[in-house]
């Protein structure tokens, strides 16, 4: 929904798996709402499947205009947390953000993320998830089109792992 008015964009914190929930209850209230999204790869059961998963989890955005509208309602509202807030107001974010997001969505409404790693070969990444969470180690090439090669220092000696891209990120 596109802010009108006097009204701003904010960011309010949902609660664990409810970003859809509340975006719902926050439309029924009368809020403008935008939760990005994007298409995420899932492995379950040997079967691989792209979903749509929220780009920000646990938060939206949430059109309000604080002359005309009670924010305060926001704070209650079934799903959500709390607003982002700058000391008791609600923290505004810049109209060129949400812009920017909308521009990089495809057809479907699914943000597009850049799909080659931004990484330099020999250049030191850290495992974000799975067996190898924290674990740093060596950019070494890109093993296939959603997994990137790294070199893991495991019992003394250098391994090569092959591992989902957005399992790693620079350290």
């Amino acid at each position: 929904m596109n802010v009108t008015g006097g009204a701003l964009w904010y960011v309010a914190q949902t609660q664990v798996n409810a970003e859809a929930k509340a975006a719902q209850n926050l439309l029924r209230q009368g809020f403008g709402v935008y939760l990005p999204r994007y298409l995420k790869r899932r492995s379950h059961a040997r079967k691989i499947e792209k979903i749509g998963a929220p780009l920000f989890p646990r938060y939206l955005f949430v059109s309000i205009d604080i002359a005309a509208q009670r924010w305060r309602s926001v704070q209650s509202t079934f799903g959500i947390s709390h607003l982002v807030l700058n000391g008791s107001d609600p923290a505004p974010v810049a109209g060129a953000v949400i812009d920017a997001l909308k521009a990089r969505e495809d057809a479907s409404g699914f943000v597009k993320l850049d799909q080659r790693p931004k990484f330099a070969i020999g250049e030191k990444v850290r495992v974000l998830a799975g067996v190898f969470a924290e674990n740093l180690g060596l950019f070494d090439g890109i093993a296939d089109r959603d997994r990137v090669a790294i070199l893991l220092e495991l019992l003394g000696r250098k391994v090569r792992v092959s591992i989902d891209a957005d399992m790693v990120t620079a350290a």
